[in-house]
């Protein structure tokens, strides 16, 4: 461990178990939305905190089940079943090796500045859209379903008006309160407060979430959070019964010799590439050091981790924009916090998972509100309109197609409006000539000498 690494310790620390808090329900919640039983979700997120981590230099980075995946993967799983579609998932771990080996890496460098600021700012806006309803003690969708059509044929938007309707006073109050702890953690007399700013503000908000529903229990049962509004894990109660969570891939000759597999694995891999790549980008600008991660080694990493998935019975990984930003927010600094939070994930479901089926998910909501709100401030969009028609259309648009389709559908309609930006400019300009007298000439030439960056 280098000595930049041992002065980091707490930070990474702290930074590792909110990380793991955030990162929890989210397993979980896209194993479900993935169709597939929700301890997959878990064999993915230990495996993107552990393996991928390892193997990766991404600083604040962290890799597990993306959200983005889970349509392709719920319908892989109905066409090929379980078994065969992790066969397609090695497949697509394989191609990202190769890719990784063959350099692919490269075209993360061709995302403009205003596509990856929309990618971070409609992350944000998602997340406050899609935590209002667990807030509010409204659970129909899981945390997983990212997607603006949801599986149990609501939108987000009507999701948020059943949700305002049937809210409920235990979440609500639980809420309310752990974005007081949240936002107040971040004053300057909390900061200054050698003894508070020791104290990480999202376990404050867990520890009270489980504490103030105990009382509830005890003194106005009313107000209960129900345990479908908590952390559902899987509790195993034997070590056969654990090893009955793990499902083994068929590499049977029908397997190996059905085309669909093979299709599948490509999609995967092309799909989980460019997640993985627009979200390193987007962690490296967000990251206040401006570390710059090595994209081909990213890929190599992202294969592995895949291959490993699908040995195991996982769900598809990618580094992932939801936790790198938590992971920031809690003070990360380097890539000891993702590898924490996968050891957590590893020894909190193994040994007391009893305990964390009592955090209530509104307190969890509550991170993930003030997350949103950190990467879709008033102040980006004002900065972005000052900056051009140019410049803030495609940001919009990423963010408007993000939020009402998925991130890959945001990202291409960004990337399309600013590459018609450029053809526009360089068809009005390709340079000027200007007589200045005296034999002295003036050439400009066209501003945009690279593709879109």
């Amino acid at each position: 461990m280098s000595a930049g690494n041992r002065n980091h310790i707490l930070d990474d620390t702290v930074a590792g178990a909110v990380v793991f808090l955030v990162a929890l329900p989210l397993c979980l919640g896209i194993a479900l939305a993935s169709d597939v039983p929700p301890f997959a979700g878990i064999i993915s997120g230990v495996i993107g905190g552990l393996l991928v981590t390892s193997i990766s230099r991404s600083r604040l980075g962290v890799s597990g089940p993306a959200a983005g995946l889970a349509v392709i993967v719920a319908a892989s799983v109905r066409e090929l079943g379980y078994e065969t579609f992790l066969l397609a998932l090695v497949i697509a771990g394989v191609i990202q090796l190769v890719g990784g080996f063959l350099r692919a890496g490269i075209i993360s460098h061709y995302f403009p500045s205003s596509v990856i600021k929309g990618l971070l700012a409609g992350i944000g806006v998602t997340l406050i859209l899609k935590q209002i309803p667990h807030a509010l003690g409204y659970d129909k969708s899981w945390i997983g379903e990212m997607e603006f059509i949801q599986v149990h044929g609501h939108n987000t938007l009507s999701t948020l008006y059943y949700a305002v309707l049937s809210s409920t006073e235990g979440p609500v109050l639980v809420a309310a309160v752990s974005m007081v702890i949240l936002i107040a953690w971040e004053r300057p007399r909390i900061k200054n407060n050698a003894i508070l700013r020791s104290i990480p503000a999202a376990l404050l908000v867990v520890v009270f979430g489980v504490a103030i529903n105990e009382t509830f229990k005890a003194i106005y049962p009313e107000w209960t959070i129900s345990p479908d509004h908590c952390v559902v894990l899987p509790i195993a109660k034997s070590w056969t019964e654990l090893s009955g969570f793990f499902t083994l891939p068929d590499f049977s000759k029908q397997a190996l010799l059905n085309p669909d597999v093979y299709v599948v694995g490509f999609t995967l891999a092309l799909v989980a590439s460019l997640e993985t790549l627009i979200c390193v980008e987007a962690t490296d600008k967000l990251d206040p050091e401006k570390r710059v991660t090595p994209a081909n080694l990213e890929l190599k990493a992202q294969g592995i981790g895949n291959i490993v998935c699908g040995l195991l019975g996982g769900i598809p990984v990618t580094q992932v924009i939801v936790r790198s930003a938590a992971n920031l927010d809690a003070g990360g600094k380097t890539r000891l916090s993702s590898f924490i939070h996968g050891v957590l994930l590893l020894v909190c479901v193994l040994l007391i998972p009893t305990w964390l089926n009592q955090i209530p998910l509104a307190c969890l909501a509550a991170i993930l509100l003030i997350t949103g709100y950190k990467l879709a401030r008033i102040s980006l969009f004002v900065n972005m309109y000052r900056a051009g028609i140019w410049q803030f259309a495609p940001f919009v648009a990423t963010i408007v197609v993000l939020v009402f389709t998925d991130m890959l559908t945001g990202i291409l309609v960004g990337l399309s409006i600013g590459l018609f930006h450029i053809l526009l400019y360089n068809y009005k300009l390709s340079h000027l000539k200007k007589d200045l007298g005296d034999g002295k000439y003036l050439i400009r030439l066209a501003e945009h000498a690279t593709f879109l960056n």
